[in-house]
């Protein structure tokens, strides 16, 4: 498991907060621009970093980050591009954890053992593979552990208790919970349901909980930053990418998740809750 990951949460922890993890895709709009947002983001408000890379089939993902793949794929990104932005940005930041995300297709045609070995070597700490259950990610989960690398799971509403224990078994790093039956981007969970949801899964597991999907405004971060460990954004950020010319999407993106950022981080105060 990376240590990097580790520290990060038990800082959260010492801290009283929640987190807030980042998500933009590699080559979005070009390797350039991406590397500037990358090297923007801690300094914005951004805890852990998701770095997706592209793939021509994301079928978990929605709209704004299917058109983000189409745009990094004709930039010319692709899973080597991404482990390259992935060494550039931790030449430029030794604390921040960068987790990559991804579909299992790419990493397949490069090899288990050759694709962690390239994680390591870029400074990244961890994968989320969208599309390789627990099932079948024995040789990765190998590899990586060889590597020091963590393998990151997804639980969803309908992970029932059965089919959570698998999910945890071997997993590392922290659990991703998606918060809605639907793609990304979907509408937010309500905050109800996201903290009974959470207080579920911390009775299975004391694996950091981050939450995501559908979150893209001040209100619904917040609400989920009271209970969950941290709290996931990715389509907002890319939303802002498309949003206007290239040469302003720096300072769209790192605006947008230094707001998320203030909410996530002054919730629980506010509210007056626990660690």
């Amino acid at each position: 498991m990376s240590t990097r990951i580790a520290s990060r949460f038990a800082s959260l922890k010492r801290e009283g907060r929640a987190g807030l993890v980042a998500y933009v895709m590699a080559s979005d709009p070009d390797h350039e621009t991406c590397f500037e947002i990358l090297r923007g983001l801690p300094d914005a408000g951004a805890d852990v970093i998701e770095l997706g890379f592209p793939f021509t089939d994301p079928m978990a993902d929605g709209p704004s980050i299917q058109k983000a793949a189409l745009r990094a794929l004709k930039a010319g990104g692709s899973l080597r591009k991404t482990l390259e932005l992935a060494k550039r940005f931790r030449a430029t930041n030794t604390d921040t954890p960068l987790i990559l995300m991804g579909y299992a297709n790419p990493i397949e045609s490069m090899g288990y053992d050759a694709f962690a070995k390239a994680m390591k070597e870029s400074g990244a700490d961890g994968a989320i593979i969208v599309d390789l259950p627990p099932e079948e990610d024995t040789p990765l989960r190998a590899a990586f552990d060889a590597n020091g690398l963590s393998i990151i799971r997804l639980a969803t509403p309908t992970t029932d208790s059965n089919r959570l224990t698998k999910v945890l078994a071997g997993a590392s790093g922290f659990l991703y919970y998606v918060s809605v039956a639907g793609v990304t981007g979907a509408n937010a969970a309500t905050s109800v349901d996201v903290r009974a949801a959470v207080a579920r899964l911390k009775r299975s597991t004391d694996l950091p909980l981050a939450v995501g999907f559908g979150v893209r405004e001040p209100e619904a971060a917040r609400a989920i930053a009271l209970t969950a460990d941290a709290v996931v954004v990715g389509s907002a950020f890319v939303d802002e990418i498309a949003a206007g010319p290239t040469p302003q999407a720096v300072e769209r993106v790192l605006r947008k998740v230094a707001q998320l950022s203030e909410a996530v981080r002054s919730a629980r105060e506010l509210e007056g809750t626990p660690a």
